[in-house]
């Protein structure tokens, strides 16, 4: 008796399962798979036929493709340290019980996340064009003899769409380390002022050391979302100038509906995207296993 109750619960726990599983294999998995095979495949939408390793050796000699491929890895190296540093920093200040409308600034930061992404690249632009905001506050404190052109001088743009990724994210891996945060006794930080320590020995001997695990999810994170970059320079300067801000995933676009359609090289690019995520992926897991 016992037996065919367990059986019974065992088919209703299958019939809740099975739609999902469908539907992840069909969403998922089968694209994945489909996206592999097309790869190898050269030739227009409606004429693909196998061109063996093509694709991936059009690679190595595509001048377009590694430039976008430095530019996500130039924004990977330089905005991801930014963003985690500065959300450990706003999060522990943040956390502070003593600070008054925390609040208010806890979501007016986290904020950002939320904004429509049109809305904030239009934003951007006017804040950063040559009349814009940005640079009258320049000019006007004697920082800068004239304006910058934010859009169309390839290391402001770069800097331009550095900015534009931290203000958008970082609110977003505050509220990861707020909740490590609120999850830490105050006995051992009220331990660690019996003993004299200050603020900068407790935010690096124990704040950090107990959001390591966190730190480590938000770096790998971060880095995915960051290989995949594509809505701001896409929005704030359609991968200008001259190419100089494209990301991988904005070519990988461009390859499909911008340019002659090409869903063979298209795909092999973005397998590219999926082997430098699973490498770093791979490398921070096994760093953050050798500093337990």
């Amino acid at each position: 008796m016992k037996g065919n109750t367990q059986n019974k619960w065992n088919i209703r726990a299958w019939l809740f399962v099975i739609p999902s599983v469908i539907l992840i294999i069909a969403f998922v998995f089968y694209p994945m798979i489909q996206a592999f095979i097309t790869s190898f495949q050269t030739g227009m939408v409606d004429n693909l036929s196998f061109g063996g390793i093509a694709n991936y050796k059009r690679l190595l000699t595509d001048s377009t493709f590694k430039k976008a491929l430095f530019n996500t890895i130039l924004f990977l190296i330089v905005q991801v340290p930014i963003m985690i540093f500065l959300a450990l920093i706003v999060s522990s200040m943040l956390n502070n019980k003593k600070l008054k409308f925390r609040g208010l600034f806890r979501t007016a930061i986290f904020l950002p996340c939320v904004t429509s992404l049109v809305a904030y690249s239009i934003i951007f632009k006017s804040l950063f064009a040559n009349d814009g905001f940005i640079n009258g506050v320049l000019m006007n404190f004697h920082i800068v003899s004239e304006p910058i052109n934010w859009l169309t001088e390839t290391t402001f743009a770069r800097l331009l769409i550095i900015i534009a990724i931290t203000w958008r994210w970082t609110g977003y891996n505050m509220i990861f380390y707020l909740s490590g945060l609120q999850s830490i006794d105050d006995s051992i930080y009220e331990a660690a002022s019996i003993d004299g320590a200050t603020g900068s020995q407790k935010f690096r001997y124990m704040t950090l050391p107990l959001l390591k695990p966190i730190i480590l999810f938000t770096t790998i994170n971060s880095t995915i979302g960051t290989l995949q970059l594509f809505d701001e320079p896409m929005n704030i300067t359609q991968g200008g100038p001259a190419n100089t801000t494209i990301t991988i995933s904005q070519y990988i676009y461009n390859l499909l509906f911008k340019y002659q359609p090409n869903f063979g090289y298209a795909a092999a690019v973005s397998f590219v995207v999926v082997i430098l995520i699973v490498i770093l992926s791979f490398i921070q897991l096994k760093v953050g296993d050798k500093n337990e």
